[in-house]
Formats: C-alpha cells, sequence, structure tokens
C-alpha cells in the first residue's frame, strides 16, 4: 500500500494503481478516453492530465503514470497530486479543442447520442468555441461486418477498440495505420470481423466511431425503458440490460458482474433481440384435417384432454428445452407426476448427466471466476469458443498471465489462445486417466489443476464412461479436493443444470429423452425444439412454446408461451448459480407464461397445480429445492461426489470428440428466427470455404 494525497485528501491504495486510480479512490473525477481499467495502458487521449506536485513543471498523464513513480517530501510527506488547478484546467481545454478540430458537428443524428463520452466530457471540461477554421478532415467508412457499424469521420484514435480485440478477443482484426492526419483505425484488409465478441467495441467507443448497426437510427437512449436481466443464450448467464420501447425489445447490453461476464457479453447475446420478434407464436393452434389451425385455449385444451384421457401414465412423456426456467419445469414435472408419468428429461442432447451422481458430477465447480486462480488446463470435447464465448475470454485472460499451460482433447481449431493439441478422443482421455503422458504430470505438478469437460464428451452412447474416466483423471491429479474442485462441466444450454438440480430426468435409467420422444402416446414439449423428430412415436404432441421452429411444427396442438424477456424466471448457470430474470416487456397476442400456462391446464385435465401465482409457486420451489432461493449465490457441491463417480468407469467407443455446437450463431429458436443472426452465420460459413480453400 502507498499513501499520496489527492487535492489535499490524504488515501491509501495499493501501490500497482495507476495515478488516475487513485485520484478516483479519493472521490475526484478524472476525465479519460483511451484508458480503460480491463484493457492495457495506452497513454495517447491525453485527456487525464493532472498536476504532480515536484514533479516536472508540466501536466502528466495520470493514466501511464504509476502511485510507485511519484516521489514523497524530503521528509517523508506522502506525495501530492492537483486534479484541478489553473494548469490542469486549461491543458484538459487545450486537448479537448484538439480533439475537436476533425470531428463533425453531427451530434443531431449520431446514435451515440445521448451515451457519448465525448459529448458530456466537451461540456465538463471544454471551452465554448474553437479557434480552428480550417476544413475538417475526412475518412472513409469501413466495413468490419453485419454487427458494427462505423463512421470513422469521428474517431479519436483512443485504440480501445485495437486493444479489446488484441487482448480479450485474441484476434488481431482491428489496428491503427497512418500517421498524424492520416491515421486511421481499420481491418486492414476491409473485410468482416470474425470474433464472437466483436460487438463490444460499441460499449467500449467513447465516441460514435462504432455503433451497433442493427440497432442503428431506431431510437434514443432516453425512451427506452431499461429492465436489468439474465442471458439464456448459453449457460455463462451473463449479467444484461434489455432496453425496450412499449413492448418490443430494442437493443440488449451488458451489465456489470465481475463474478461471471465482468463487462463483456457474446454477440449472440447482444444482437439476438429482433429474433425475439419474429416468427412468434401468439395464439393457440390445433391440427385439424392434417394442418394447424387457429383455435381459441378452450379448444386447445380439450383437444388435450381428449387425447390425455385413457392413456396410462408410463405412455406420457415431457422434455423440457434449452431455454426453459426453473419454475416451468417444476410446474410440468408435478403435472406429469400428477398424471402417473415419471418420463420427463431436460437433456434434449442426450447427455450422460445425472442429478444421482450428486450435483459435483454435472457443475462447473471450479467457478468462472476460479478460472483465474486455476494454473494448468484440460478441455475434454469442448470449444469454449462458441458454446460460452465469454467464459473462454476468461480463460484467455488467465493465459496472458503466463503460466498456464493448456490441452484439448477433442477438435481442437482456433480457441483464441494457444495450447498442446493432445488428441482427438477416448483414447488420449484414458491415457491420462491412467497416469501417462507429459501433460499429465503437467497437470499432476500443478497447484490448481482445472479440468473442463463439454457436452461433445457426454452426448453420447458411452458419455457415462467418458465422464468416469475424467472424474478418475481429476481425482488422480488432485483437482476434486475440499480445497479445490476443478472438475468443471461446461453445459450449452441455460436450462440445463435448473432441471438437473430439480430432477427432471426419466425415473427409468434406461429411458432418456430420445426414447421418450419415440415411445410416449402423449409427449409433452416445453420449448424443445433440438429434437430428432422424424423418430417420434407419439400420436399427441403438445408443444409449448415462443417460436414456431420445430417443435411447433411436429406438434398437434401449440401453447403460445412467453421469451426469456417476457417473464420473470429463474435459471441456474454452468456453475450452479441461481439467478433471477426480469420481464422487460409482454408476450404477443395470446400468448402466457409457461407456468400460467400449465396451471391452466392442469384445472382442465383435472389435476389441479396447488398455486394460482408466481409467488405461491416459487414458495413451492424453494421449500423442495432451498438452494435455488439462494440467488446469485454458489451452494458447493461435494468434491466426493466426484471420486465415487470416477469409481464407476465404463466402456468408452473409439470415436472422437465432437462439439456440439456446430453454428455458434443458430443454436436455438430465437437465434433461428434473427434475421441478423441468420446474416452472421452465413458470413462465418463463407469465411471458413474460404479458409478451407
Amino acid at each position: 500500500m502507498a499513501k499520496l494525497k489527492v487535492d489535499g485528501k490524504e488515501i491509501e491504495v495499493p501501490d500497482h494503481f495507476t495515478l488516475l486510480q487513485a485520484c478516483e479512490a479519493a472521490g475526484a473525477e478524472v476525465p479519460r478516453f483511451c484508458f480503460h481499467e480491463r484493457l492495457s495502458v495506452a497513454g495517447n487521449c491525453r485527456m487525464c492530465l493532472i498536476e504532480v506536485k515536484g514533479g516536472p513543471p508540466k501536466p502528466a498523464a495520470s493514466c501511464a503514470m504509476g502511485v510507485r513513480d511519484v516521489r514523497g517530501g524530503p521528509n517523508g510527506e506522502p506525495a501530492e497530486v492537483f486534479t484541478t488547478t489553473p494548469m490542469v484546467k486549461k491543458a484538459r481545454e487545450g486537448v479537448m479543442e484538439f480533439l475537436l478540430i476533425n470531428h463533425p458537428l453531427d451530434c443531431p443524428i449520431c446514435d451515440q447520442g445521448g451515451e457519448c463520452d465525448l459529448q458530456d466530457q466537451a461540456m465538463a471540461f471544454g471551452i465554448a468555441g474553437s479557434r480552428y477554421s480550417e476544413n475538417k478532415r475526412a475518412v472513409e467508412d469501413k466495413y468490419i461486418g453485419p454487427l458494427v457499424k462505423t463512421v470513422m469521420n469521428r474517431c479519436i484514435h483512443c485504440t480501445r477498440c485495437v486493444r479489446f480485440t488484441t487482448e480479450v478477443a485474441g484476434i488481431s482484426e482491428l489496428g491503427l495505420i497512418g500517421r498524424g492526419e492520416d491515421a486511421e483505425i481499420t481491418t486492414y484488409l476491409e473485410q468482416a470481423m470474425t470474433s464472437e465478441l466483436q460487438g463490444n467495441v460499441v460499449d467500449l467507443c467513447p465516441v460514435g466511431a462504432l455503433t451497433s448497426k442493427p440497432f442503428a437510427f431506431t431510437a434514443r437512449p432516453w425512451e427506452l425503458n431499461k429492465t436489468e436481466s439474465i442471458d439464456v443464450m448459453d449457460a455463462v448467464g451473463s449479467a444484461i440490460r434489455v432496453d425496450t420501447r412499449g413492448r418490443e425489445v430494442m437493443r440488449v447490453m451488458p451489465r456489470v458482474n465481475e463474478a461471471i461476464n465482468e463487462e463483456w457479453i457474446s454477440d449472440k447475446t447482444r444482437f439476438i433481440w429482433d429474433g425475439l420478434r419474429t416468427q412468434r407464436l401468439d395464439r393457440p393452434y390445433v391440427r385439424k384435417d392434417g394442418r394447424l389451425q387457429a383455435a381459441s385455449w378452450q379448444e386447445a385444451f380439450g383437444a388435450i384432454r381428449n387425447a390425455v384421457s385413457g392413456v396410462a401414465g408410463d405412455k406420457i412423456g415431457a422434455i423440457a428445452g434449452d431455454l426453459a426456467s426453473v419454475e416451468e419445469m417444476y410446474a410440468l414435472k408435478e403435472l406429469l407426476a400428477s398424471l402417473g408419468s415419471t418420463n420427463v428429461d431436460c437433456r434434449q442432447d442426450g447427455t450422460a448427466l445425472d442429478p444421482s451422481n450428486g450435483r459435483a458430477s454435472y457443475l462447473f465447480n471450479a467457478s468462472i471466476e476460479g478460472i483465474e486462480q486455476a494454473d494448468a488446463l484440460l478441455i475434454i470435447g469442448a470449444n469454449p469458443r462458441y458454446e460460452a464465448a465469454v467464459l473462454n475470454a476468461r480463460i484467455r485472460k488467465r493465459w496472458r498471465r503466463g503460466g498456464f499451460p493448456i490441452g484439448v482433447i477433442g477438435e481442437g481449431g482456433e480457441l483464441r489462445y494457444e495450447y498442446d493439441y493432445l488428441g482427438a478422443g477416448t483414447d488420449t482421455l484414458a491415457d491420462l486417466a491412467n497416469g501417462n503422458g507429459a501433460f499429465f504430470e503437467t497437470l499432476k505438478s500443478a497447484a490448481k489443476p482445472l479440468i473442463i469437460i463439454g457436452q461433445g464428451a457426454l452426448a453420447r452412447a458411452d458419455g457415462a464412461a467418458v465422464l468416469a474416466a475424467a472424474a478418475k483423471l481429476a481425482v488422480e491429479v488432485g483437482a476434486a479436493t475440499a480445497e479445490w474442485n476443478g472438475f468443471s462441466v461446461l453445459h450449452t444450454a441455460a436450462s440445463r443444470v435448473g432441471g438437473l438440480d430439480l430432477g427432471f430426468v426419466p425415473a427409468d435409467k434406461s429411458k432418456n429423452a430420445a426414447s421418450i420422444v419415440a415411445s410416449s402416446e402423449v409427449l409433452f414439449l416445453l420449448g424443445a425444439d433440438e429434437l430428432d423428430f422424424s423418430a417420434k412415436g407419439a400420436k399427441f404432441t403438445v408443444y409449448i412454446g415462443s417460436h414456431g421452429d420445430a417443435g411447433a411444427h411436429a406438434a398437434d396442438v401449440i401453447l403460445p408461451g412467453a421469451t426469456y424477456t417476457e417473464k420473470s424466471g429463474i435459471w441456474v448457470n454452468t456453475e450452479g448459480r441461481p439467478q433471477q430474470g426480469n420481464r422487460a416487456g409482454f408476450a404477443p397476442g395470446e400468448a402466457r407464461e409457461e407456468w400460467a400456462i400449465l396451471r391452466a391446464l392442469s384445472d382442465v385435465l383435472g389435476h389441479r397445480l396447488p398455486f394460482d401465482s408466481l409467488g405461491a409457486l416459487r414458495a413451492k420451489l424453494f421449500a423442495a429445492y432451498p438452494h435455488l432461493a439462494a440467488l446469485d449465490e454458489i451452494t458447493a457441491a461435494d468434491a466426493g461426489d466426484v471420486a465415487k463417480l470416477a469409481g464407476q468407469g465404463g466402456q468408452m467407443d473409439k470415436a472422437a470428440f465432437a462439439s456440439t455446437v456446430k453454428d455458434f450463431y443458430l443454436t436455438n429458436p430465437i437465434a433461428r428466427a434473427s434475421a441478423v443472426m441468420a446474416e452472421c452465420s452465413a458470413l462465418a460459413r463463407n469465411n471458413f470455404k474460404a479458409a478451407a480453400e
């Protein structure tokens, strides 16, 4: 710790702080454009100038000078800095005047208007006029893809976007070329950016040079209602803010959550919102004469009652989709139980995870924040770049610090960091589990080894044996102890951990989602669209969901549901953290929240569920599963479950591991309804073909 005075106020701060951070800790406001807490120091905007007592007789850039770089007084007095002296004021006014020499006066039509750092700081730290009357320079706008719009005349060369893509996203797609008046930010080759995190440059840009292309000219920030919620596009559970106008979602922004997403979100999370309003189911449908026709709720419920009556309980099944909230899965499970059925499953992909093995067998036990404590990593059958882009950025962050060997068993590919490719499948895993290979010694010698096992290794016929082998390896290298549990399952579905916590799996271990689809006479689909319906054996299928995707096409009755932005619900992320999403708008037409649909349906079926409101449902839910009431907290799982799992053994196939996410942009019904995601998907396929050729 170091002591210093800021504007006469004495404070104590860590000695690795910059003077800018120290000033802020003292409550002083220091303007900046290029400095960002999560990026390297560039020191090129010069807006953060301060005066250092005893230093050179000129302003100093506070972002580039550390606390340990300033000297105290001759008698041991703490160092002094000033942020409001006439020298500082004059220097900042001069910098602002220079920044505005070439900046266009297009604030009325700029999408950054109302959220522009340059606007705010020009008002607070600038002067009323300019002494420059020369023509402003013009810079050609760049095409950098369908997500980010460029107006490069506005660029002030803070290089935040360059540093983000290089350091956080892990690919050098943006850079600064030229010098002086000819300097400009570009992709060099005038091609689209390929990072799954590129949309974050929109938030980072302090001016209107980089803005959201889909959101352009649609709304002003002050017109929008802002709702804090949770993302469900993957199992990470990123903190988001949903901005709405009326009942329409206009954009999705990140919120800061240090434990999960820091302040980044993936492009799928950010730009999915146009899919929320297209291909929507807004009224019930009943299949008549081979065609789905609009019907009333009474007709739809009557058709379901007629289909269910007389059918034995073991011939009724239910599958929960990847976006389902805990409340609606609980309601559906209770409804099926009242009908005498235990044929329920939340594992659409057939993954070999079972709650009977204990929570530690299916959680990301190390936690997302815990990745930064690990000192060796093995990835088995996962591609974190596509399956959890924000989590992958956390792995890269740890890798950049050094001393973090990474091994991969599976597909490999470009993960945005260096790694040792160990092998393609089960032979390599079996060798490691038996204590062979150099990377086994690397894991064994690590203080906190981390093993990430993905759905590509588990969603197979031999998934249980693969899981047991991974658990055996974790136990052998000391990755599953009471002090450090590095055995971590990476999920791809937002609903999966919540479903496993509820026990939303068949009571008969020999059954899974595929067999329920094939053998049930009456089948309930709760937003389940990722199944093979060609093998469906059900005479009657009920689809409860929001979009006209594969499940709706296979249905005999459709009950229109709400999306994650249209309901309050709890989702449990891959690390076992319950999080509550909030309603930002209302579902269209006659669509309703799924728990309410199931409650009304239970009345018609003569098995009334014991709750009449969401509060009453949650009271029942929390009484049965108390850990779900601890929102935003991780209830630690027993590391002993991993040891028990390791003893199960099993025969593994020879097939190689392959990620279950084939197209990052089209993983769920909302994404497949999005025109923006379709354009990104087509672009990614073209880039892949070009690279292959």
